[in-house]
C-alpha cells in the first residue's frame, strides 16, 4: 500500500478509524505510532496525508486525522475488453486500476467463455476491492468504472460511438496487421506540453479474448475507426498483452502521470 484509501463514509469530522487489512499494514509494515504521517486519500476524491491519532492496543484499530487537499492523477485511457477466465481477470483488475484505466467495458466476443458471465467476479462487492488494491499500490484514487455488454455486435452498432464519441485514438490490439502503424499522434498531441489537460484526447483500446478477435470482429471495430495495433507476432495471454500495451501507450497519453521534464 503506497497510499491508504478511505471511503467517503469512513471519514467523519476529519477523522477515520479502521481495523482491517489497512490497519494491519500500518501496524506491521509501516510500524505506525502516534504522530506518524501516512500517505492517504479518499476513494474517487482528493489525496494527501493523515496523522495517526491513536492505535487501539486491544483491537488494533487505527485512528487518523485526514488532510486531503490534492487532486489525484485522473485516468488517462479507457478499455474495451473481451474478458479472459475469471482467475486471470481477478489477477488483471488491480493492474488496470494501477495503470490508470478509467472505464472498462467487458464485451461478449465470440471466443469469450459463456460461463464467464455467471462468475462471482462480476459482482461489484467482489471486483471493487481488487480495483482499490491497485489504486493503493499506484497511489491514486479514481476507481475504474466497469460496464458489462454481453452482446458484442449490439454494443458496437449502438452504444459504443455514443459513449466514446470523443475518444482518440481508437486502437484494436491484434497481432496481425496489414501495415506498420506509427505511434499514435496527430495535431492534438503535437503540443501536449502546452495544451490544457482537460482538452487531452483519451485513447480507447480494444483487447480481445484469449483466442483473439475473429476477422469479423476486427472488421467491425475498424468500421468504427479503430486502427490495428500490435506488439509483434508473438501471441500473448490477455493479461500480459493488456499490461504491455498500456505500458507502451502510457508515456504518450498519461500527461498527469508523466515525470516532470519527460518528453511529450
Amino acid at each position: 500500500m503506497n497510499r491508504i484509501l478511505f471511503g467517503k463514509s469512513e471519514i467523519v469530522d476529519g477523522l477515520c478509524t479502521f481495523s482491517d487489512a489497512r490497519a494491519e499494514h500500518v501496524r506491521e509494515i509501516l510500524h505506525g505510532e502516534v504522530g506518524q504521517i501516512l500517505k492517504t486519500g479518499e476513494l474517487d476524491g482528493l489525496i494527501g496525508t493523515s496523522e495517526i491519532v491513536s492505535i487501539d492496543a486491544a483491537n488494533g484499530a487505527v485512528t487518523v486525522r485526514c488532510d486531503h487537499a490534492t487532486a489525484a492523477p485522473r485516468p488517462w485511457i479507457d478499455l474495451i475488453l473481451a474478458p479472459p477466465r475469471p482467475r486471470v481477470m481477478k489477477r488483471l483488475l488491480p493492474q488496470l486500476a494501477a495503470l490508470g484505466v478509467g472505464r472498462i467495458v467487458l464485451v461478449g466476443a465470440e471466443k469469450v467463455e459463456k460461463a464467464f458471465w455467471g462468475a462471482q467476479l462480476l459482482k461489484e462487492e467482489v471486483y471493487r476491492p481488487l480495483l482499490v488494491d491497485g489504486l493503493m499500490q499506484s497511489g491514486t484514487s479514481a476507481v475504474p468504472k466497469i460496464q458489462i455488454e454481453k452482446n458484442f455486435r449490439r454494443y458496437l452498432s449502438g452504444k459504443l460511438d455514443e459513449e466514446f464519441a470523443d475518444s482518440f485514438p481508437r486502437l484494436v490490439a491484434h497481432p496481425y496487421r496489414r501495415r506498420e502503424l506509427a505511434p499514435p499522434s496527430n495535431t492534438k498531441l503535437e503540443n501536449s506540453k502546452t495544451r490544457k489537460l482537460e482538452n487531452s484526447p483519451t485513447p480507447l483500446l480494444a483487447i480481445g479474448p484469449e483466442g483473439g478477435w475473429t476477422d469479423c470482429e476486427v472488421a467491425a471495430l475498424e468500421a468504427l475507426g479503430f486502427e490495428r495495433h500490435s506488439l509483434g507476432s508473438r501471441i500473448l495471454r490477455t493479461d500480459t498483452a493488456t499490461v504491455a500495451l498500456l505500458a507502451q501507450l502510457m508515456p504518450r497519453f498519461d500527461l498527469e502521470g508523466r515525470a516532470e521534464g519527460a518528453p511529450a
